[in-house]
């Protein structure tokens, strides 16, 4: 079953540390967003292997915007 990591808030995506087929742990650091000058790591909510990356550094994301998917 695919899960999405989504935005836990609004912000410009500071680096992605996964890609596509990339196997990850529950908890593991997928991404950095920045938001008014604070950076907050994004962790995988599931372990499993990494579908979809839909986003690039440098992106602003908004909150709920799906950031990768993981099956």
């Amino acid at each position: 079953m695919a899960e999405k990591i989504l935005a836990p808030l609004s912000g410009k995506v500071l680096s992605v540390a996964v890609g596509v087929g990339d196997r990850v742990e529950e908890d593991e650091e997928v991404l950095v967003l920045e938001a008014m000058k604070m950076e907050t790591p994004v962790h995988a909510p599931t372990e499993g292997r990494v579908t979809a990356v839909h986003v690039d550094v440098g992106d602003t994301v908004e909150e709920d915007d799906p950031l990768a998917t993981i099956e």
